[in-house]
C-alpha cells in the first residue's frame, strides 16, 4: 500500500506503570527496579480511608482527610511519593469523587466517615492526627445533604441516570452511595486534591468519570488545581463515535473539560484488528476514523484493572499473544500514554503479576523511550501485517496471523539509515540493514519485532 504519514509528532509521552493494588511500601522498595525499567510514572491505588482486604475495598471512600486502608497509610504515602520523585518518576494518584463507602449493611445514616471511625480516631488521637492531610478528625465531613436519591441505575444508556444515581451491584444492593457536587464536598475533594499535590503527587487519574456531570468535575479542579498535573478520567466505552456510549458519554467529556481519558475507542480498535476476521490495515491511522482519541488526550492500553477484576467486562481480555502485540503497537507509535498494567493476581488469571518487569515487556519501553519524538510513518499494511517506523531510529513490525509474511518495501525515499544495523529489542538477534532500493522484511507468525538503531 502508499506510505501513510501519521501527524507531527506529540509531546513527551512517558510510559505509565500501573501498580495495581501495590502496597506503598512495595512500591518504595521496587523504586530502583522500576527507574531501571524505564517507566517514569507510577499510578498507585486511591490514598486515603478506606478498609476491607478485597481490591474493590480500595474504591469505597470512608473518609479523604487522612490516608489510612491495607495499602498503608499518610506516612507510607509520603515516602513513597519521596523515595519515587528522587529517582526521576512521578507518582499519579487513583482519585474517587463520584461517591463514598456503601455501609448501608452496618449503619442506616449517610455521615462520614461515621460513628464506629470516629471512635476509633478518638481513641488514638495523636497517631491519626498525625496521617491527616485536612479538616477536624473529631468531626463527620460528610452528611445526608452532600448525597443524590437512593436510587439505582437501570438504564446505562440514560446520561441523567447514569451521572445522578447509584453504582449498585444487584440483588438488593443498595449501591455507592452518589455524591452531589454542592459546594460543600467540592471544597472537602479540593482539599484532598491539593493535599494530594503538595505531597508531591503530579497526575490525578478520576475513577468513574463517566458517573459524574462535567460540571461538577470542572467545579472541584479548578485551573490552579490542575496546573502542572495529568489529569485524565475512566469513561468507558465500547468504541469509538458512533458507538452509543462513545456519543453520550467520552465525547461530551472529551468536549467540556480538558482532561485526557482512557482510549477505549482504541482498545476497541485492537480488539478487532487482532480478533478473527480482522485486519492490520485497521491500526494504520483509527484516528481518522474516530477510533482512536486525540494524541494529546489519550491513555492507550491493552487492559485496565476493571477489565479481569469485572464479572461484566471480562469479555475484552485479550488473547495472551494478541495482547503483547498489542502492547508492541502502542509501546511502538507516536500517540498517547501508554499505560503498563501489572497486579497481584486479584483476579484469578495469574496473567499481570510482575508484568511490569517481564522482560519483554521492559524492552518495549526501552524502546519507546528511545524514539519519543520521532515522527511515525507506515511503512506497509496487510490483513496479518503492519510496519512502521519512528524517526530513522527505529522500525516496528507486527505479524498477528499464524504463518510467516514477507514484505517487500521500497527505500529509495526513506528517511531510515542504509548500510547501518537496526537491532530487534526483543529478540536482541534480528538485525535490518537496508543496502538496497528496496527491503524484504520477513516477519515470523505470531510475533512482534521492534527494531533499533
Amino acid at each position: 500500500m502508499a506510505l501513510a504519514l501519521l501527524g507531527a509528532p506529540v509531546a513527551r509521552a512517558d510510559v505509565i506503570l500501573h501498580a495495581f493494588n501495590w502496597r506503598y511500601a512495595d512500591v518504595q522498595a521496587r523504586a530502583d527496579q522500576i527507574r531501571d525499567a524505564g517507566y517514569r510514572i507510577v499510578l498507585v491505588s486511591p490514598a486515603y480511608r478506606s478498609e476491607g482486604n478485597a481490591w474493590w475495598a480500595r474504591y469505597q471512600p470512608q473518609d479523604l482527610r487522612l490516608i489510612h486502608n491495607p495499602l498503608g497509610d499518610t506516612t507510607a504515602f509520603r515516602s513513597m511519593v519521596a523515595a519515587l520523585q528522587q529517582r526521576g518518576i512521578r507518582v499519579y494518584a487513583d482519585v474517587v469523587m463520584n461517591h463514598m463507602a456503601n455501609e448501608a449493611f452496618r449503619r442506616s445514616d449517610l455521615d462520614y466517615p461515621g460513628s464506629a471511625v470516629l471512635a476509633a480516631y478518638a481513641g488514638n488521637p495523636a497517631y491519626y492526627n498525625g496521617l491527616r492531610l485536612f479538616g477536624d478528625l473529631r468531626y463527620n465531613f460528610l452528611s445526608a445533604a452532600d448525597f443524590g436519591p437512593a436510587r439505582c441505575i437501570l438504564d446505562y444508556g440514560n446520561v441523567f441516570e447514569v451521572q445522578n444515581y447509584r453504582l449498585c451491584g444487584g440483588s438488593g444492593d443498595t449501591g455507592l452511595p452518589d455524591l452531589v457536587g454542592n459546594a460543600w464536598v467540592v471544597s472537602q475533594q479540593q482539599q484532598y486534591l491539593q493535599a494530594l499535590k503538595a505531597m508531591g503527587v503530579k497526575g490525578f487519574r478520576i475513577d468513574a468519570a463517566k458517573h459524574m456531570p462535567a460540571g461538577y468535575i470542572n467545579a472541584v479542579l479548578t485551573p490552579a488545581i490542575k496546573s502542572g498535573m495529568h489529569v485524565f478520567g475512566e469513561v468507558i466505552t465500547g468504541g469509538g463515535a458512533g458507538n452509543a456510549e462513545y456519543d453520550r458519554f467520552l465525547a461530551p467529556y472529551l468536549r467540556d473539560t480538558d482532561h485526557g481519558a482512557y482510549d477505549f475507542p482504541l482498545h476497541n480498535q485492537l480488539r478487532s484488528a487482532f480478533g478473527f476476521g480482522g485486519r492490520m490495515t485497521q491500526l494504520v491511522d483509527p484516528l481518522a476514523f474516530g477510533q482512536a482519541l486525540p494524541p494529546s488526550r489519550a491513555i492507550t492500553f491493552t487492559v485496565t484493572h476493571d477489565i479481569p477484576n469485572n464479572a461484566g467486562f471480562r469479555h475484552l481480555i485479550m488473547d495472551p499473544t494478541d495482547e503483547t502485540l498489542a502492547y508492541a503497537y502502542l509501546l511502538g507509535r507516536d500517540g498517547g500514554v501508554p499505560m503498563l498494567y501489572s497486579d497481584n493476581n486479584e483476579s484469578g488469571d495469574n496473567r499481570w503479576v510482575n508484568a511490569w518487569n517481564r522482560a519483554d515487556l521492559k524492552a518495549m519501553v526501552r524502546f519507546h523511550n528511545a524514539v519519543q519524538g520521532s515522527d511515525q510513518q507506515v511503512l506497509s499494511a496487510g490483513d496479518c501485517h503492519l510496519i512502521f517506523r519512528r524517526g530513522n531510529r527505529g522500525i516496528v513490525a507486527i505479524n498477528k496471523c499464524g504463518n510467516s509474511v514477507s514484505v517487500p518495501v521500497g527505500m529509495s525515499n526513506s528517511v531510515l539509515w542504509w548500510n547501518t544495523d537496526y537491532r530487534d529489542v526483543l529478540d536482541g538477534t534480528s538485525v535490518v540493514r537496508i543496502s538496497s532500493s528496496t527491503y524484504t522484511f520477513n516477519l515470523p507468525p505470531r510475533r512482534a519485532r521492534m527494531w533499533l538503531r
